[in-house]
């Protein structure tokens, strides 16, 4: 049985503990109410230029732009959207459980994070980049991540391109994504309808704005992911450390009662001695 110093020394250290998960849930949840902000905000636009490509899609031929085509595939690349740190729950392990039916041999990785770093060096996987963002992601920090898989695309070295990143849905549910971004799904662009929403206008014609929107439209749909992973990252580390706290709260309930019993027993023990000292005495 444990001593009272020893009870009292874990219950200090778990008190300690605790005084640091709730530090982390406190940060944790106001990121958290700016990433989910930034990320909802964002998602009407998204759905307006999706809008106005469907209805330049209905004007153009569908092999007229180059991130348009579709080939065999026979390399691709796969963009993933990781944290930079641990301690936010199984949100990095749900993810990476999405590429377990990927093809060494003929994926490429680029990642944005950490753990998404580890986790191709771990796995011994082909990392062709590595590019970092900043805990408040900017339409600036995701232009060349576009540009990049854009242009590998473009060439040829690339035959398909997804995104691996966590989907924001609600405080308490992330859920892990694999999507494809190049070439542009049709599926995405054939909204019912769209195309009789307003009369649209295209100047100088419809090709030459799907020439200038379509690299927008890619850049836009990453910063919109980065968004998401990063609404979803806070929201899963806010959620863990909010569990943390409570067990450890549990805890040195448990432990307390504990060191009563003992000090409690250790008392008895002694009155029992004093007792049975005046009694031999006597």
């Amino acid at each position: 049985m444990p001593s009272t110093l020893d009870l009292r020394r874990r219950i200090r250290s778990v008190k300690n503990t605790a005084q640091i998960t709730k530090a982390m849930q406190m940060v944790a949840a106001a990121k958290m109410r700016k990433a989910q902000a930034a990320a909802l905000a964002g998602r009407p636009y998204q759905e307006m230029l999706t809008r106005v490509l469907a209805a330049i899609k209905g004007r153009v031929e569908s092999t007229s732009h180059e991130l348009l085509a579709i080939r065999p595939v026979r390399r691709e690349l796969i963009l993933i959207f990781s944290t930079d740190k641990g301690l936010c729950g199984p949100l990095n392990t749900n993810l990476f459980r999405e590429l377990s039916g990927t093809e060494r041999d003929k994926t490429e990785f680029a990642v944005m994070g950490r753990k998404a770093v580890q986790y191709v060096a771990r796995n011994k996987q082909n990392l062709t980049a590595d590019f970092a963002l900043k805990d408040t992601v900017r339409f600036a920090d995701i232009r060349p991540i576009a540009r990049f898989a854009s242009e590998k695309f473009v060439l040829g070295e690339i035959d398909r391109v997804r995104v691996l990143y966590p989907k924001f849905v609600n405080t308490l549910t992330q859920e892990p994504v694999l999507r494809d971004l190049l070439p542009v799904p049709a599926e995405e662009l054939d909204l019912e309808g769209a195309a009789n929403v307003g009369e649209y206008l295209f100047e100088p014609d419809a090709q030459g704005v799907l020439d200038a929107i379509l690299p927008h439209y890619i850049a836009f749909q990453l910063f919109q992911m980065a968004l998401n992973a990063r609404a979803s990252e806070h929201s899963a580390r806010m959620v863990a450390m909010k569990n943390a706290t409570d067990n450890a709260k549990d805890l040195i309930k448990d432990l307390t009662l504990e060191y009563n019993k003992v000090r409690q027993e250790n008392i008895t023990t002694e009155l029992l001695e004093i007792t049975t000292a005046q009694l031999a005495v006597g």
